[in-house]
């Protein structure tokens, strides 16, 4: 069977399966949805994961179009295809919008569907008055209830999360354009939004209390992404593909694969599931890259880390309580919410006696994107990219077990900074090492790591060592050394098996640099 074109950039199911494109089939899931007792649904998954194109589909299988399922799971459960008039607002179109021209795009979206059923606005200016009227102008018209397709409904929100003067100037406009789904109840089908996060007071989670929100439902977990299944089963030829572009066996393909773009998981019992944005951008260009990261800067979320004061050693991996995950965004008393709608950390375990899920980052991929990110809050943005340069040629050091030649190459990077980040707080340069060591591409890094006799500052495990280091402000090398030896650290790892390698590292504030270290 030939590879199919992949749908890259392309987000419409009908267009999908009108030029005969690669896709997933998804589509039990949505007769399942669509079938069962919920006339209101929510779904939140990260960006570029797929929602968009599940509205579509929903879009499509509403309108009757029946004959572009034909061949997918859909087409033997459906037996009746009821055509329904279906309104389809995209609020990602309502982005970094101040207060009016947030309700100009909520009229022009409306004016779009009242052109689409014929319907005449009479005058009507707001936008909440003017979709009450559009739906019940086509029930009137039609004599059939509306389905109401909502993608990326806190679009407009996400972006001022972190500000919360204009977040509830947007936050009202929002809930007061929703507010006619609860009105208009008897009115519609079946109405299914997504979104990324999920914000308190608007008129979908506090007016309609009969939302069912399946985010985290099991039997939906799969619903967006790309399971190991369905890329082992339908992408097998792809995988064959990649694999002799980078001379690997298929073993090892898929490995990688898993490794930089698998490990997501939306409920207590899931699939594994890749990120689809990347996966196919992999097989596209036969080669591994950071797709995902790469296609958008995370600009909320690095301002809501840095408005909770979130230092990166903490993000993960951490525990939650289900209660975690239903947190409204402008309601959060900690980040891992965010963390964990947005996709950058997920669920990798889940123990029923205590009821604690066990949240870390879910790939490689997210790992060395998002530290890159938090990069230039430690170091100039401007020198950021040459840190970069400076982190790899770190990693084949280390990797040679040269350790000194390592940190003198930091020593160099670090002289090139201008001293717009020095401070006094030794906490700075222990995250600001954490972030340069976690990007140190193949090793596990840890810190502030328990002994039986104290705290060790850093711990880094490569492939055939293990290195204890710890760090001084304003000291010298010497104490940081004397500190080691005197508590025993070495003593705690005794039985990894790895040979340990002592590193003690005095940082100049005044500086700002490594002043020196000692290596035993």
């Amino acid at each position: 069977m030939a590879i199919k074109l992949y749908p890259l950039g392309i987000q419409t199911f009908e267009r999908i399966r009108k030029e005969d494109r690669l896709y997933i089939d998804k589509t039990e899931y949505i007769y399942r949805m669509t079938h069962s007792d919920s006339v209101y649904c929510f779904l939140s998954r990260p960006r570029r994961f797929g929602k968009s194109l599940l509205v579509t589909t929903l879009k499509s299988y509403f309108e009757g179009k029946k004959d572009l399922f034909k061949g997918l799971a859909i087409e033997k459960l459906e037996k009746e295809w009821t055509e329904y008039p279906v309104l389809h607002f995209d609020m990602s179109g309502g982005k970094h919008m101040e207060k009016e021209q947030l309700e100009r795009y909520l009229c022009f979206i409306i004016e779009e569907n009242e052109h689409k059923y014929g319907i005449v606005n009479s005058g009507l200016s707001d936008p909440n008055v003017r979709l009450n009227a559009l739906i019940n102008s086509i029930y009137a018209k039609t004599g059939k209830q509306i389905v109401v397709l909502i993608d990326e409904y806190d679009a407009p929100m996400l972006d001022v999360a972190h500000e919360d003067k204009q977040l509830d100037i947007l936050r009202n406009i929002m809930r007061n354009f929703y507010s006619p789904l609860k009105k208009c109840e008897s009115l519609l089908r079946f109405v299914f939004l997504t979104g990324i996060t999920k914000f308190s007071q608007v008129s979908i989670f506090s007016e309609l209390n009969n939302i069912k929100n399946i985010s985290m439902d099991e039997e939906y977990a799969g619903i967006c992404g790309i399971t190991e299944d369905e890329m082992l089963a339908q992408m097998s030829e792809d995988i064959d593909m990649l694999a002799k572009t980078q001379d690997l066996t298929r073993e090892a393909t898929v490995a990688k694969l898993k490794e930089y773009y698998d490990g997501y998981h939306f409920s207590k019992v899931s699939p594994d599931i890749f990120n689809p944005y990347s996966l196919l951008n992999c097989f596209a260009d036969k080669n591994f890259g950071a797709y995902w990261f790469s296609s958008g800067t995370p600009t909320y979320l690095i301002n809501m880390l840095n408005k909770f004061d979130v230092q990166p050693a903490t993000i993960a991996p951490t525990e939650a309580l289900s209660s975690a995950f239903d947190a409204p965004t402008e309601k959060m008393t900690s980040i891992t919410p965010l963390l964990y709608q947005s996709g950058y950390v997920t669920i990798k375990d889940y123990d029923k006696d205590t009821q604690l899920y066990t949240l870390d980052i879910p790939n490689k991929e997210i790992r060395v994107g998002l530290f890159n990110s938090l990069l230039p809050n430690y170091v100039n943005g401007t020198q950021a990219q040459q840190g970069g340069v400076t982190i790899t040629k770190m990693a084949s050091l280390i990797r040679r077990r040269d350790m000194d030649g390592a940190l003198q190459l930091l020593q160099d990077y670090f002289e090139t900074l201008p001293y717009c980040n020095v401070t006094n707080y030794e906490g700075h340069y222990q995250q600001m090492l954490y972030i340069i060591f976690t990007l140190l591409t193949g090793f596990v890094v840890d810190v502030e790591v328990h002994t039986p006799k104290g705290i060790v500052d850093m711990v880094l495990l490569t492939n055939t060592d293990l290195y204890l280091l710890e760090l001084k402000l304003n000291k010298s090398a010497q104490a940081a050394m004397r500190q080691i030896n005197l508590k025993n650290y070495h003593r705690r790892f005794a039985l990894s098996g790895k040979p340990i390698t002592k590193v003690g590292i005095n940082f100049d504030s005044t500086k700002g640099n490594i002043e020196d270290w000692i290596i035993e």
